[in-house]
C-alpha cells in the first residue's frame, strides 16, 4: 500500500496554504500594531522593520484609530 505522501503535497493544498498565509497576516498585524503602539514608530518605519507594505500598517493604524 502506498502512502498517502504519495498524492498529497502539503505544499499543493489550498487549505493548508490559506492557514499558512492568514496566520502570517495576523502575525504581521500583531508586529506592526506594536511597533505602532509601543515605539510611536512612524508608518515607514514601522513598515521597514515589520517587513510589510505602508498602506498595511497605514490601514492598522487606522483600525486602532477607530477603537
Amino acid at each position: 500500500m502506498q502512502s498517502i505522501s504519495t498524492f498529497f503535497k502539503e505544499e499543493d493544498d489550498f487549505f493548508c496554504c490559506k492557514v499558512e498565509r492568514e496566520t502570517k497576516e495576523k502575525r504581521n498585524h500583531e508586529i506592526a500594531k506594536s511597533l505602532i503602539l509601543e515605539l510611536d514608530l512612524s508608518d515607514e518605519q514601522t513598515a521597514r522593520i515589520a517587513k510589510v507594505d505602508v498602506d498595511f500598517v497605514k490601514k492598522i493604524r487606522a483600525e486602532m484609530g477607530n477603537k
